[in-house]
């Protein structure tokens, strides 16, 4: 009798290749779009690989976000405790998702970002001062991939640069899957106190900023305005500083295609390759069926958890796989990839994605014209990446130009 397989969800980024899935995951979407899968704790759930049926996860409200009910899959029982104790609106179902994102879209929207890139290249340039003021080398993630979106997210939120050593040490807990448990509570609660101070100073003397804009609201607390400031503040750093240390990491081992970033009209195209390649939000999107769904040809049940991998959509090779360029396994910056999943789909999708983008553009374009030199100060083996953190990336990327 043959026996279904089941996929084991690590709680670390168990892969070969540094810049590709887990092989545990391709090998899943090989086999077809919905699988089952296991949780590191041995809970059951369903893998999502497939393109279309992802979309479909993220997007249909029969699948649910809201991290508050049994069953919702997590990673631990700890992170289940944390998260659903203080929920941002990531992790909350309309009507509630839709009152508190509603609170910060404006300060995301297109035009409000257009309106800040000045800003950000003087930061980029800055950034790129302090570097190369004393030669190389130097380590790319700590003198330029985390600093460039740190302080554009502070500035936008209204958070002092000055206290980044303690927020980005916290945020570093909250991602890491195998931190302990009571080392990642008080991570939280450390930064939830920390924006509930800020939050109440602002009330009484507001400026122009995200996090003042929400003190000034009578039907917020202090509790929900620093809630939703730890999701801003957390993912308004993390995913672009990791995403900017791969990428050039990535770049400089395929010169010819970092080449592309001379040409302006290119970067935009390049950015959305790098953002599918990459994908760096390796664990998936978890959601939880609240009625049973036919996916892909699988029954889901009402209760089941489900996780959709954004890695393995990001590669489906009937999308993205054009005639012409390289496969989907490869970084290509002439592709067309628009239609990525790297920021998620549905009403969910990434808030902040147009900050990214500009920042990613500005950072990754300015980066390579003024270092064409810029090169690896190590073998590339010898790189440290951190497959323990829910956002992947390097933790140092020692360069030279």
């Amino acid at each position: 009798m043959s026996t279904v397989p089941v996929t084991p969800i690590p709680a670390r980024y168990e892969t070969a290749c540094p810049f590709a899935p887990p092989p545990a995951y391709t090998e899943a979407a090989s086999t077809g779009p919905v699988g089952r899968a296991e949780l590191p704790d041995g809970s059951p759930c369903w893998l999502v690989t497939g393109y279309p049926e992802v979309r479909t996860v993220l997007s249909d409200r029969r699948f649910s976000a809201d991290a508050r009910r049994p069953g919702f899959p997590f990673l631990t029982e700890g992170r289940r405790k944390i998260v659903a104790a203080n929920p941002s609106f990531l992790r909350l179902d309309d009507p509630e998702h839709a009152r508190l994102r509603r609170m910060v879209t404006g300060d995301f929207l297109v035009k409000r970002v257009e309106a800040m890139r000045p800003g950000i290249r003087r930061i980029v340039d800055e950034a790129l001062d302090r570097m190369t003021a004393g030669g190389g080398p130097a380590d790319l993630v700590a003198e330029f991939a985390l600093p460039v979106p740190s302080l554009v997210i502070c500035l936008l939120l209204g958070v002092p640069y000055e206290d980044r050593e303690a927020f980005q040490a916290n945020s570093r807990l909250l991602l890491a899957t195998d931190a302990d448990d009571r080392d990642i509570a008080r991570a939280q609660e450390e930064l939830l106190d920390y924006l509930t101070r800020l939050a109440e100073r602002k009330r009484a003397r507001p400026g122009e900023d995200t996090l003042s804009r929400l003190a000034m609201r009578d039907d917020l607390t202090l509790r929900e305005i620093a809630s939703t400031g730890v999701l801003l503040l957390v993912a308004g750093h993390e995913t672009t500083a990791n995403m900017i240390g791969l990428s050039t990491a990535l770049l400089l081992r395929h010169p010819e295609q970092a080449a592309r970033l001379a040409d302006p009209a290119t970067v935009p195209g390049a950015v959305e390759e790098l953002l599918r390649v990459l994908t760096i939000l390796h664990t998936g999107v978890p959601r939880l069926a609240v009625e049973d769904v036919e996916l892909g040809g699988t029954l889901i049940r009402a209760g089941d958890g489900v996780i959709a991998m954004l890695s393995t959509a990001n590669r489906d090779d009937g999308l993205f796989g054009a005639e012409g360029h390289l496969g989907v396994a490869e970084v290509d910056l002439g592709r067309e990839a628009r239609r990525h999943l790297a920021f998620g789909f549905g009403v969910h999708q990434c808030l902040g994605q147009p900050l990214a983008r500009a920042e990613l553009q500005i950072a990754l374009a300015t980066l390579f014209r003024r270092l064409p030199g810029l090169r690896l100060a190590v073998p590339e083996e010898a790189l440290e990446f951190r497959p323990e953190a829910l956002i992947y990336g390097l933790k140092s990327l020692p360069v030279t130009w």
